[in-house]
């Protein structure tokens, strides 16, 4: 896929992975929309991806917990930017490990809602809109937690579980239109998402958030016969 000039959206953007796919996208000459919760850090990541050469950016505060917010924001953005040709499902939150039973109830719930309800609520929002392009994208940007079974991450890996079964239907469903999907399943990410959980981490264990965008681009401007449909990193 030929990037410049293509509408963007990314989820999480304001910070972590999803600023750095931000990034790297703007530097290519796409067309971004960056959504995320704070509005502050979602100016300046616009701000950076103009900087870098985005051919138009624009910020987008959603709250992922909000279904009619998520609508909303979809709409907003589909007619802004007049549609869209790729959408990467990046949000995502860390939930302390342990065993089930230690896992508040209400983080049980917003784990799921941020990293898989959400994520299926959006993509079927934007999708229509995707098919409508002679080539278009998902990119779900999931975990190794999809694919490798790890204690203490009950609630995490059953959503992440889920994006990546979603991810692979999402496929088989689109595998007529011009709507390609694909999952990235990274380990432990450099992002600080696990000491907003308050959970201190080795920062030997991490793969950088710059090179994890610099796989997305690469997966992104592969051409259709060469599409790759699933990438693992780890280190």
């Amino acid at each position: 896929m030929q990037l410049k000039g293509k509408t963007v959206i990314v989820t999480g953007g304001s910070d972590g992975i999803g600023r750095h796919i931000c990034l790297k996208l703007a530097a290519e000459g796409c067309r971004i929309a960056v959504l995320g919760r704070n509005q502050t850090r979602l100016d300046t990541v616009v701000a950076e991806t103009l900087a870098l050469g985005a051919a138009e950016a624009r910020a987008y505060a959603v709250d992922l917990m909000d279904p009619a917010a998520i609508e909303t924001g979809a709409q907003q953005i589909l007619a802004d930017f007049g549609g869209a040709d790729i959408l990467i499902n990046n949000a995502g939150i860390w939930h302390k490990a342990g065993p089930l039973d230690s896992i508040d109830a209400d983080m049980l719930v917003t784990t799921v809602q941020t990293n898989l309800t959400a994520l299926m609520q959006l993509t079927r929002h934007v999708l229509p809109a995707l098919r409508t392009r002679d080539e278009a994208a998902v990119l779900n940007v999931a975990s190794k937690s999809g694919v490798v079974a790890q204690a203490g991450q009950s609630v995490y890996s059953a959503t992440k579980y889920g994006v990546r079964g979603f991810t692979d239907v999402l496929k088989e469903d689109e595998a007529e239109t011009g709507v390609r999907v694909a999952g990235l399943y990274q380990s432990g990410t450099n992002t600080g998402m696990f000491a907003k959980a308050s959970e201190e981490v080795p920062n030997h264990i991490f793969t950088e958030p710059d090179d994890l965008a610099d796989v997305v681009v690469f997966m992104l401007s592969r051409p259709a016969k060469l599409w790759m449909h699933e990438v693992r990193v780890e280190l």
